[in-house]
């Protein structure tokens, strides 16, 4: 639901503006080059009370996104593609006989969710979330951003949480958002390391000798120093039996599983150790015996990364990132099951967040009905750090929204230039 779904007072805590301006990557209608129509041939989708499910809604303004959200009040809504027609008006277009109604532009999006982690969390199942497992989502973060960075060039990635139990990444730049959807497999594809499922005792298989440059960078920078500290400290992985039973299973080698089982299992009950030192103790023994034995066996070169890469590697939802016509939640959105706010996430301080510190719609209404919140957020008032939601919405206007703009409006600019010919001389934005 957003923001005000149940509450009147609490309309002018949406971003609408700023979605707005996001969505329309500088296409206002007002300037030379710009494409007027752009805004409208966006997809949104609106779910309603009851799981009523709307599709395919469009709208022409950031006011006339406003009063339909006022007027149907939906618990949830997503953001899709640019259409090459308004799809709104797509059942008009479908009568002429010819297939026009296509999508032409969408944002390069990632789904994680930490409910795709349960086999190797132990704090929490399901949608539940803590302070010990969310660091998996912090890592994914890292890996993810870094390499669409290093790897692919992009400049313009926003990363929001999903209001519940995972993290969506939107890049935005021009050469992301006019991808194919083969294109988008393919480098959905590059990310794609783990492949196993339950049934699966080995569900990381790293072919060759070597690493990856991107895998390489991922375990140096990332995956073994949280591995080996944050992830051990947070869930002891081989502390119990059933714990360290499911990682000897990822080792090809019966006999080297034996060794190791009977090893833990006698010192099971001799040890003062806490469990954190126990697991520790443990992952130093397995690395060791698979080090001295792979000579002997090629095929354990690689099973240490492969551990680690099981137990942090980024499980992104791989569907999601493949097609253009996949819907994606509205950042600043409110969860309908936790209340909790779509807040962007700050990739380079993402070790900081806390989903379980971000504002639910109950603390606005508070904030709101206490007099503690005066400021409209689509007043461009940047005066508003003592509000729940002010520091998000400044850090999506300063640090995302801004530069994505001003390289919008050069590359329009550029464009018209150059398809008139005329002068190097700015327009006037």
């Amino acid at each position: 639901m957003f923001i005000t779904s149940e509450f009147t007072t609490a309309r002018n805590l949406f971003p609408y503006n700023d979605i707005h301006k996001w969505l329309s990557y500088g296409h206002d209608g007002k300037h030379p080059g710009c494409d007027e129509y752009y805004f409208g041939r966006r997809e949104f989708s609106f779910t309603l009370e009851n799981d009523v499910y709307l599709r395919y809604k469009s709208f022409k303004s950031a006011s006339a996104l406003e009063h339909a959200i006022k007027s149907c009040f939906p618990y949830k809504i997503d953001i899709g593609a640019v259409y090459s027609v308004d799809p709104d008006k797509r059942h008009a277009y479908s009568q002429t006989g010819t297939n026009v109604f296509t999508p032409v532009e969408r944002e390069l999006v990632f789904d994680i969710d930490i409910t795709d982690y349960d086999d190797v969390r132990y704090c929490c199942s399901g949608a539940d979330v803590c302070s010990k497992c969310w660091p998996l989502m912090t890592v994914a973060i890292k890996v993810i951003h870094t390499s669409l960075k290093e790897d692919f060039g992009f400049k313009h990635i926003l990363w929001v949480f999903s209001g519940r139990r995972g993290v969506h990444c939107w890049v935005c730049d021009p050469k992301a958002r006019r991808m194919t959807n083969e294109q988008r497999s393919a480098v959905a594809e590059y990310f794609r390391v783990y492949k196993g499922n339950e049934n699966n005792a080995r569900k990381v298989a790293l072919m060759g000798y070597s690493l990856h440059p991107f895998l390489a960078r991922s375990y140096v920078d990332f995956l073994k120093g949280f591995f080996e500290g944050e992830l051990q400290a947070n869930q002891s992985i081989f502390s119990t039996k059933d714990k360290y039973d499911k990682i000897l299973e990822m080792i090809s080698y019966e006999d080297i599983q034996s060794e190791l089982r009977e090893k833990w299992e006698k010192s099971a009950n001799r040890s003062s150790l806490s469990e954190e030192a126990i697991s520790l103790v443990r992952w130093e023994q397995l690395k060791n015996t698979l080090q001295s034995k792979k000579h002997k066996a090629p095929t354990l070169r690689m099973c240490v990364e492969e551990i680690v890469f099981t137990f942090t590697y980024p499980r992104i939802d791989l569907e999601v990132s493949k097609q253009m016509n996949h819907l994606l939640k509205a950042p600043f959105c409110v969860h309908p099951k936790t209340g909790r706010v779509c807040v962007p996430i700050d990739p380079n301080n993402c070790d900081e967040f806390d989903p379980l510190a971000v504002p639910t719609l109950s603390q606005l209404i508070e904030e709101i009905n206490s007099g503690g919140s005066k400021m409209g957020v689509d007043d461009d008032d940047d005066d508003t750090d003592s509000s729940l939601l002010g520091k998000s919405i400044k850090f999506f206007r300063s640090s995302f929204l801004g530069p994505l703009l001003k390289s919008c409006k050069e590359e329009i600019e550029n464009s018209y230039k150059t398809k008139i010919g005329k002068s190097k001389d700015s327009f006037s934005w």
